[in-house]
């Protein structure tokens, strides 16, 4: 069961708009990632259903997430069908994701009433996903459709839009100020807030700290 309301999920994922994307087979290696990006100010984490023991590793340290990082919503991506939705919503996810609208994966999220983020990478898609239901909507892959004229261009017609943009993100000032600048609601980050020598090395503190800073560029710049 989710441990918060629709309306209160949304909020932490506005509040503290950098959403970590993220995967790892190793459920204390994936805590260990979520408790450093927790202690950099994230309230809002995304685990990928990127492997076939992506669920299992899911029910394993969402008790963790519940006790140790108190206030963080801990959500489920790359889900793409009706049967990951209801498993990973049975299994307290607190949001869902998707790379692209799947209808069956939004009806489940609706039937638990949790959010459902789905990926766009039109201004139709996007129209589409708020009629839908959807009060944040994912530009993805935000890069390749556009960047951040493209997140400018579509809140020109569409200024109440919350859009989440996941790829081409990175945890820098240049690359977060863009995407804030343009209008961006909050950002998606995966493997340039993970790098793969800092996993192997376990330097959480540099994970931590890239969290905080790319909080902090975000409220500076946000417009």
């Amino acid at each position: 069961m989710a441990a918060f309301t629709k309306t209160e999920t949304i909020d932490l994922i506005l509040s503290a708009p950098v959403v970590p994307v993220f995967f790892n087979p190793d459920p204390q290696t994936a805590r260990l990632a979520i408790r450093a990006c927790y202690r950099g100010g994230v309230r809002a984490f995304e685990f990928t259903d990127r492997s076939e023991n992506a669920l299992l590793v899911f029910r394993e340290i969402i008790p963790f997430v519940r006790e140790e990082c108190p206030g963080m919503a801990f959500g489920a991506g790359t889900i793409l069908s009706k049967e990951a939705a209801e498993a990973f919503a049975a299994a307290g996810a607190d949001f869902l994701v998707s790379p692209c609208m799947v209808t069956e994966a939004q009806a489940v999220a609706v039937a638990h009433d949790i959010p459902y983020i789905p990926g766009c990478g039109t201004v139709t898609e996007i129209y589409n996903a708020v009629r839908s239901g959807s009060e944040i909507v994912k530009v993805f892959p935000a890069g390749s459709v556009g960047g951040p004229a493209f997140v400018r261009d579509v809140l020109a017609p569409l200024p109440g839009v919350k859009l989440m943009c996941t790829g081409s993100v990175e945890p820098s000032e240049e690359n977060v100020r863009a995407w804030a600048a343009a209008g961006a609601a909050a950002l998606g980050m995966g493997s340039k807030l993970f790098p793969k020598d800092a996993i192997a090395a376990g330097e959480w503190d540099s994970i931590a700290q890239l969290c905080s800073s790319s909080l902090k560029w975000f409220a500076l710049y946000h417009k």
